[in-house]
């Protein structure tokens, strides 16, 4: 493999990954981070020229979920260092502080700290079809997950009411292969299948598990159809499987995605839309800046599991948004969301500010 062919797969999955209880206070988390760079720095002398990058955004989100508010500071770094011309390290982490009223009829308000690594990967490019993933990685179930969590990327705060499906802690502990199985003009089909081994620990959670996705994707139409499916391994056996639609049309600025899930207990499925008005005077312009969403999302609660993250009953929710995306990588999230259940409706408001940024880790000899 070329350096020049690496390089342009390395800037492809930076792309791609431009997602409570009380846990242990941050500390934790910062001690992983320096042990990755420990872990990196050699780099520095090994691939002068390959300098690795850091990335991520830092957030303030308010949320207002039936008349309670809460507030939420948060950090999302992320390192990638490519080691030669087959090796890539990538890390992402979330370290957030969450501001809610103490309830009980007190006044004031209480916080909880939440650090972890989403994940802490190696990845092997053994050829241009094939990349050998091993560590805590993403679970490549549906598309949220893998694509739309980064708080620099998703449109509203909150990810999908089924995203627990499928994807259970979010991340997996074992190995991953992945790649693209075809690429022509006129399609391509790209392929993940894993294994996940349990782990109990805070820092890297994960349950045994096994499955995978697979994608076709048919670029003059700019429409992509997915399939997953994954196995869960624990005492008791189940099984999860979903497909997702994505479609940005050609020459507009609509994008449309769209995912179902089913699993043992519940089953949904999420719609979004977005369109940018870049068109009315440029996307630097001041109405190009704005962008309107919505997103409808029906859950079914087929039996109880009040392990599962989801909600007890069925519920239906409609959320209405309006980004501002400001210069220096900045953007203004605010949305308005109606919450239908059997048990009462609710009103749901979300603002937030994200900014996103991107550096080297350190300076890279010319």
């Amino acid at each position: 493999m070329t350096r020049r062919h690496f390089c342009k797969r390395y800037h492809k999955l930076m792309l791609r990954l431009c997602t409570d209880s009380v846990t242990p206070p941050p500390l934790r988390l910062v001690g992983i981070l320096l042990l990755s760079t420990c872990i990196l720095y050699p780099v520095r002398r090994v691939v002068a020229q390959e300098t690795p990058l850091l990335s991520g955004g830092v957030g303030f989100f308010a949320r207002s979920n039936g008349g309670d508010s809460t507030f939420v500071p948060v950090i999302s770094p992320l390192l990638a260092a490519p080691l030669g011309n087959s090796l890539l390290i990538e890390s992402r982490a979330t370290i957030l502080e969450s501001f809610f009223p103490k309830g009980g009829g007190q006044s004031g308000y209480d916080h909880t700290h939440f650090s972890g690594a989403e994940f802490m990967q190696i990845d092997y490019l053994a050829t241009s079809h094939v990349t050998i993933v091993g560590g805590l990685f993403l679970t490549p179930f549906g598309t949220y997950n893998e694509r739309l969590s980064p708080i620099w990327i998703g449109n509203f705060q909150d990810g999908p009411i089924i995203l627990p499906i499928g994807t259970g802690t979010g991340s997996g502990l074992g190995g991953m292969v992945r790649g693209s199985a075809i690429s022509t003009e006129s399609y391509s089909v790209a392929y993940a299948a894993y294994f996940s081994a349990n782990s109990t620990n805070e820092n890297f959670p994960a349950t045994r598990s096994t499955g995978g996705r697979v994608q076709v994707y048919f670029p003059k139409l700019r429409l992509e159809f997915g399939a997953s499916y994954t196995r869960s391994l624990a005492a008791v056996e189940t099984n999860s499987s979903g497909f997702d639609v994505w479609w940005e049309p050609p020459h507009s600025e609509l994008k449309v995605r769209s995912e179902y899930a089913h699993s043992a207990h519940a089953q949904g499925y999420w719609i979004e839309m977005d369109y940018r008005l870049s068109r009315f005077g440029g996307p630097e312009s001041v109405i190009g800046r704005v962008e309107p969403l919505f997103r409808w999302q029906q859950f079914f609660r087929n039996s109880a599991d009040p392990t599962d993250g989801m909600p007890a009953t069925d519920t239906n929710r409609a959320e209405f948004g309006l980004d501002y995306r400001l210069p220096h990588e900045v953007r203004i999230l605010t949305s308005y969301g109606r919450q239908f259940t059997p048990l009462g409706d609710s009103n749901i408001w979300r603002a937030g500010i994200v900014y996103r940024f991107l550096f080297p880790a350190w300076k890279g000899k010319s």
